[in-house]
């Protein structure tokens, strides 16, 4: 499963005041996934996007250092669907979601929606599948060993040269998010459950 040559990609909220790239080698070093897991469906309802249910929502995992805000950083915002969730970026300025990371910088992990870059030529096909459901009310993964893989390989690189400083989501000084998060209570995340 080759990608056709890795490219800067571009990528945009629904009302193209926060624009950006995702490098040429954040493109070449992701994995291209879906994932069908409540917590992905619900971040896509709080936001108002359309309901990817029973579909799932399209991802690209890479390393937070290789996407590049160009305008409107200001517009970037913050949420979480519970206190120890992961942080899911979003352009306030529109509710477009953006990315969803680990809760610090040091595991350096995003998950960029597909949905927001402007041509994903370059990201190769689907190679893992998150939370399928199944019958029964059970889910089950499907070539989890590529996101695995990809996952354990990026972050060792990330971390043993530094280059995980360089993300535009924490402030590396304080270890904190650069946003304080919007955090669900449970009826608003109940809410979104359905």
């Amino acid at each position: 499963m080759r990608k056709a040559k890795a490219v800067d990609t571009a990528f945009a909220c629904s009302c193209g005041c926060l624009r950006g790239h995702i490098t040429a080698a954040g493109i070449r070093c992701s994995t291209h996934v879906v994932c069908y897991c409540n917590d992905c469906r619900a971040a896509q309802l709080y936001f108002n996007q359309p309901d990817p249910a029973p579909g799932p929502v399209e991802v690209l995992q890479m390393l937070p250092e290789e996407v590049r805000i160009e305008t409107g950083a200001e517009h970037l915002a913050l949420m979480q669907l519970s206190p120890k969730g992961m942080l899911r970026w979003y352009a306030s300025c529109c509710d477009a979601p953006l990315a969803t990371t680990s809760r610090t910088a040091k595991f350096p992990f995003a998950g960029f929606i597909v949905a927001r870059m402007l041509d994903t030529s370059a990201l190769g096909p689907i190679t893992t599948r998150g939370f399928v459901p199944k019958p029964g009310g059970k889910q089950e993964h499907e070539k989890l060993g590529y996101a695995a893989f990809g996952l354990v390989s990026r972050v060792l690189k990330s971390l043993l040269t530094g280059s995980w400083k360089h993300t535009p989501f924490f402030d590396i000084g304080t270890g904190d998010p650069i946003r304080t998060p919007v955090i669900l209570t449970k009826a608003e995340r109940s809410a979104l459950y359905k």
